[in-house]
């Protein structure tokens, strides 16, 4: 990893376990509610991994607190800046592409904004989300593909899109030149008990 990569792996976990603990679970309790192993579990907390996002995800709905709250830091400020670069990167793909959580909102009804770049040949293939969860994705440049739900959709310049994100889905580039996108991600009742199942005694 390099050294944001690093930083932000080494925040993730301490969040992680802020908040595991501030629930009084255990690495067990959390791992399994989260359906993560005990030892990937134990590998977020000490920052020594970067996880992907669909493992983010499980452990953020688990907890109750949402992706977001993972990578920012917490504040009582009613306005949270971003300013550009200091986004998180959250996946990275083998071609130079980058997912970057740039901004989201607080539970229970998440919204994330997200800054995606595919380089040629990049794909990123998403688990399915929690009940609910919808995506809104515009092209900013380049061509990509979506695939959702048995469908298959080409998107050029200016195009968008809205879909389920609770099915399997994966974003490619299909063009010869760097696409860029935005994306939004809306998950409902995160930590209302819809999306979570009781904490086993162990």
């Amino acid at each position: 990893m390099d050294s944001h990569t690093a930083d932000l792996a080494s925040a993730i976990g301490g969040r992680v376990k802020q908040e595991r603990q501030s629930r009084h679970w255990t690495l067990d309790q959390l791992a399994s509610v989260a359906g993560v192993s005990r030892r990937m579990l134990v590998n977020v907390e000490q920052g020594v991994v970067n996880p992907s996002v669909g493992t983010l995800l499980r452990i953020s709905d688990a907890l109750g607190v949402g992706l977001p709250a993972l990578v920012e830091p917490p504040r009582s400020r009613p306005v949270r800046l971003v300013r550009a670069g200091e986004g998180a990167v959250l996946w990275s793909g083998e071609c130079g592409g980058r997912g970057v959580l740039v901004a989201g909102t607080d539970p229970p009804d998440v919204v994330e904004l997200w800054d995606w770049t595919l380089g040629v040949g990049d794909r990123h293939a998403s688990e399915s989300h929690a009940a609910g969860t919808k995506e809104l994705l515009q092209v900013l440049a380049g061509n990509i593909t979506v695939e959702v739900g048995g469908q298959s959709i080409s998107l050029g310049v200016g195009d968008a899109i809205r879909f389920d994100g609770d099915v399997p889905h994966s974003y490619a580039n299909s063009g010869d030149l760097p696409a860029k996108f935005s994306l939004a991600v809306f998950e409902p009742g995160v930590g209302s008990g819809s999306t979570q199942v009781e904490v086993p005694d162990v």
